[in-house]
Parts: C-alpha cells; sequence; structure tokens
C-alpha cells in the first residue's frame, strides 16, 4: 500500500489537471505494486522555500512497505520519480526532493485491522 504526498507552492491552476491519477499510475508502476493499493494527495499553494529560495518547487514523500526501505531500491525508484515530476511539473531537479519512507506491514491499517493480517 504505498502513499505518495505531493507538497509544492505552485498554485492550483498551475497543476497540470490529472497530476494525482497519473502520479498514482507512475507509483505503481516504479513500486511494482497494484494501482488500486496506491493513495495519492497533491497539495498544491503551500508557502515553502527550499535552499533558501521561495521559486516554485517541490517535495514527495513515498512510504510503502517492502519497496523503499534500501539505497539501492531508492536509487532507482528517485530516478524514475524525478522525470516523472520535471515533465508534470515543469521544475528543474533542483527544485524537487523525494523522501522514502519504509513501512512496515503492523504500521498500515485497513480493513479494520493492520496489513500484518491480511
Amino acid at each position: 500500500m504505498p502513499f505518495v504526498e505531493l507538497d509544492t507552492n505552485l498554485p492550483a491552476d498551475r497543476v497540470p489537471a490529472g497530476l494525482e491519477k497519473r502520479l498514482g499510475a507512475a507509483t505503481a508502476a516504479i513500486l511494482s505494486k497494484p494501482e488500486d493499493r496506491v493513495s495519492v494527495t497533491v497539495r498544491p499553494g503551500l508557502t515553502m522555500v527550499r535552499g533558501g529560495s521561495t521559486e516554485p518547487c517541490a517535495q514527495l514523500c513515498v512510504s510503502s512497505i517492502g519497496v523503499v526501505g534500501t539505497a539501492e531500491q531508492n536509487h532507482g525508484h528517485s530516478a524514475r520519480f524525478f522525470e516523472f515530476l520535471t515533465k508534470e511539473l515543469a521544475l528543474g531537479q533542483d527544485r524537487i526532493s523525494i523522501h522514502f519512507y519504509p513501512l512496515e506491514p503492523w504500521q498500515v491499517g485497513r480493513q479494520g485491522t493492520v496489513m500484518t493480517f491480511l
């Protein structure tokens, strides 16, 4: 169950329509997870500073079970997420950061229990 949160100071009218759907599909492909298990949140129009500058920027937080726990895994994931985000948001790589958070099955609740028991 990947969880993806995109925060950006781009105003909502500069975030491409349908980005959340495309980000969900891209996440599923990048992490080799079923798309119906991906949860995406896009928050535009935030007050953000990156590197001392308020120029347009974004940060992506990716949390998942079993696929974001090593440098080797995230090296490949990072390249693919950067390719997607720079194209979709028209931002340079220096204006984007990605944070990976590995989750354990007991940390994710679903259907009245935790993933450990599903």
